[in-house]
């Protein structure tokens, strides 16, 4: 089945879908994403995703480019139209087309695009022996809480991750503490088992996954704290733990190429993965 995006108002064929040349999202990254899981053709936890995206968009003065209700049925029928039963939805708004100017344009209309593309499942390894993680300085914009498309930053760190041989980079704010990842949230397992996350603020993404996860956590007997965490703590963890939507929840088992407690995963991050796949089961087995 040759793949199908939604490009302001049209279905295309993927391979020749476009967009205007001036489009501010092109020339100023001055847009908007978000990544919407899929499992069994249902998107997971998708009013959290509609929300955050509501808010990027009022924080970045972009009008939505249509009510909720009408982007639902369009996010639907992409699926539908691409046949993807397990992936993830990307979706796309711009401030739109409008003469190269850095002031914003008197009259835009938002450009929105959607695709969506089929997953392999996570590789048993990463779930078996864990995954590496390089750390780098946090050189992004004061910001981070919007889902913005200027991703530099992130796209150098997640290089230089790759080129070392680790799947992630966790960027140390100037105090030495971890905020988050390239892509994804960072938690951490402290040695009287309490499970640490950095809090929400301007410094890090509001996760979905990361919030669908405390709100499972806190129907269960674990402890949880939201706090900062320096570097120096993460080496002594008990373990170490990131989260995105992609990828539910991978064990961290090696930092700077030193290894984390064991080495292995721990029984925390077992259960927490099983704990979140579990509740994308029941949305995706929902009517």
């Amino acid at each position: 089945m040759s793949r199908i995006a939604y490009v302001n108002g049209r279905y295309l064929p993927h391979r020749t879908a476009a967009v205007h040349i001036e489009d501010r999202g092109y020339q100023f990254a001055d847009g908007v994403y978000e990544v919407v899981p899929v499992q069994r053709g249902r998107l997971i936890d998708e009013d959290l995703h509609l929300d955050r995206l509501e808010f990027s968009l009022g924080e970045l003065e972009i009008a939505p480019p249509m009510e909720r209700r009408a982007l639902q049925l369009v996010l639907r029928e992409v699926l539908r139209r691409n046949g993807v039963a397990r992936g993830i939805l990307y979706l796309q708004v711009t401030r739109g087309v409008a003469p190269r100017d850095h002031k914003f344009p008197l009259v835009a209309r938002p450009s929105l695009v959607i695709t969506a593309k089929r997953l392999k499942p996570v590789p048993a390894k990463y779930l078996e022996e864990g995954v590496g993680v390089i750390t780098l300085p946090d050189l992004r914009w004061k910001r981070c809480d919007i889902k913005t498309i200027a991703l530099l930053p992130n796209v150098l760190g997640k290089q230089r991750a790759v080129e070392e041989g680790a799947y992630e980079a966790w960027q140390i704010d100037p105090e030495g503490m971890v905020t988050e990842g390239t892509s994804t949230n960072a938690w951490i397992v402290t040695k009287d088992r309490k499970i640490v996350t950095r809090p929400l603020g301007h410094e890090i993404l509001p996760g979905v996954t990361r919030r669908a996860l405390l709100d499972l956590l806190r129907t269960t007997d674990l402890t949880l704290e939201e706090r900062s965490f320096a570097l120096s703590e993460a080496m002594e963890a008990a373990e170490a733990f990131l989260t995105s939507s992609s990828v539910f929840l991978l064990p961290i088992t090696r930092i700077d190429g030193e290894p984390i407690a064991s080495g292995r995963p721990g029984d925390f991050a077992k259960r927490l993965r099983q704990l979140y796949v579990d509740h994308a089961e029941r949305q995706a087995g929902s009517v």
